[in-house]
């Protein structure tokens, strides 16, 4: 490992006491030759240098949350940013936030509410700030402040040459342009400058309903969502395995972005109007409370997700087969996002996230051991091929898999062709290609 000069930083090898848990990211196991922590930002220079140099595989891992289980390898390299983690106001005036690209959403959350600053991102703690804002960042605030790469402002990278780059609107615009939606494939991203907004406590929780109600609930739900006040944020759940499978309650969570408990109730009434609610457990919180800690799955477990955007004309269509679907034995767990708002406020071609027109964001996510999931293949798929004339597109966050298929529907042709003419300048060789990679 001599070859990494001046590597300042933890380097863990096989037969480190600490290797088995170094050498798996939190849904994937593997086997790396090094697992790499850098303490600063030439450990990440010198990192990239070495598995370059080596032509070795490599690997990042900020959060270590990828479906896909792109934080880890077999006989390659792990750059691990866990301890570039520190977040820091560098602007107070304007609410710029500097936050490093080994840091966590649970993280920067918990620092910016003693100034009452947030920042749009996901909705679990420990998920990592940059793979979640490279590819998207739907949460809890997507209607009024837009995804989390919508509020990124500049970013700093280490590129497959070893050298430091930074990304604005005004500097390497191009590169900004791609950071935003095309995901790892440019670089370490080693910090990030969010603009901050302003926030008080917020209004959160769940309101259940029956399964027998879903149908009108879901269809009666995004009606109301299309038009809704932007500070209110939503989601339904059903066929939650936890609660009773295709028996279970239909769950609407909801956030309000304010703390008046008038313009709360306003807002928020009309979904209680639904159906019969049988479980409300909405109630005023601090935003940072909001994010939920992130699981693993125990060995041997593995989680299968799968999913796609609908626009307005197809959800419909689209809802009745996923109610149909949940309300049947053996369905998968369904979860569906409303966005639009200020997602959808934000032109086409301004960033790399190509499906601002979406009303709905979906996914269904099953788990279980290799033979359970196997059985249940068929089952799933033919729901799938039911939703294909009706969904599109699909959100990299929360893909299991990363076929040409899947980088197709992420990447529509002419955003993709943009990315590879970026990818060329930046990463010729393809170094940086465990992600949903866009080549050169």
């Amino acid at each position: 490992m001599s070859s990494v000069l001046d590597f300042g930083g933890d380097i863990i090898e096989p037969g480190a006491p600490e290797y088995e848990s170094a050498g798996r990211s939190l849904l994937a196991a593997g086997s790396p030759a090094y697992v790499l922590r850098p303490k600063s930002v030439a450990d990440v220079q010198a990192g990239v240098r070495f598995a370059a140099g080596k032509g070795l595989t490599l690997s990042v891992r900020g959060g270590g949350h990828s479906f896909a289980g792109f934080g880890t390898n077999d006989g390659g390299v792990v750059i691990d940013l866990s301890m570039l983690a520190d977040v820091e106001i560098i602007d107070p005036d304007r609410h710029l936030v500097r936050i490093g690209g080994g840091a966590t959403w649970g993280q920067a959350a918990a620092t910016l509410a003693p100034h009452h600053l947030a920042i749009s991102s996901g909705d679990t703690k420990s998920v990592g700030v940059g793979g979640l804002t490279l590819t998207g960042g739907i949460g809890w605030k997507v209607r009024k402040y837009g995804l989390a790469l919508d509020n990124l402002v500049a970013a700093e990278l280490v590129t497959a040459a070893g050298e430091i780059v930074r990304a604005s609107e005004l500097e390497n615009p191009e590169l900004f342009w791609a950071l935003r939606g095309g995901g790892g494939n440019f670089g370490i991203v080693t910090a990030f400058e969010f603009a901050a907004h302003r926030t008080t406590e917020v209004f959160f929780g769940a309101i259940s309903f029956p399964a027998a109600e879903a149908a009108a609930v879901l269809q009666g739900w995004a009606d109301y969502l299309r038009d809704a006040p932007e500070e209110l944020t939503s989601l339904v759940s059903m066929a939650n395995p936890g609660t009773g499978g295709h028996e279970a309650p239909v769950e609407v969570s909801v956030a309000f972005d304010g703390d008046d408990p008038d313009l709360a109730a306003a807002a928020i009434d009309p979904i209680r109007r639904l159906g019969t609610v049988i479980g409300d457990t909405v109630a005023l919180m601090p935003y940072a409370d909001v994010l939920v800690d992130g699981g693993t799955p125990p060995p041997g477990i593995q989680l299968v997700t799968r999913g796609a955007f609908v626009e307005k004309e197809s959800v419909p269509a689209a809802l009745r087969i996923l109610t149909e679907a949940g309300t049947s034995q053996g369905s998968p767990l369904i979860v569906v996002r409303a966005v639009g708002g200020a997602v959808a406020r934000v032109a086409d071609d301004a960033t790399a996230y190509a499906h601002r027109r979406a009303e709905l964001m979906f996914v269904t996510l099953t788990g279980g051991p290799k033979p359970v999931l196997d059985a249940g293949r068929p089952a799933w798929d033919a729901i799938w091929e039911r939703l294909a004339p009706h969904v599109s597109g699909a959100y990299a966050n929360f893909l299991a898999s990363a076929t040409e298929e899947d980088v197709a529907a992420i990447y529509p042709k002419e955003t993709y062709e943009r990315l590879a003419a970026v990818k060329r300048d930046h990463d010729p060789g393809n170094l940086f290609a465990g992600n949903h990679n866009v080549r050169p």
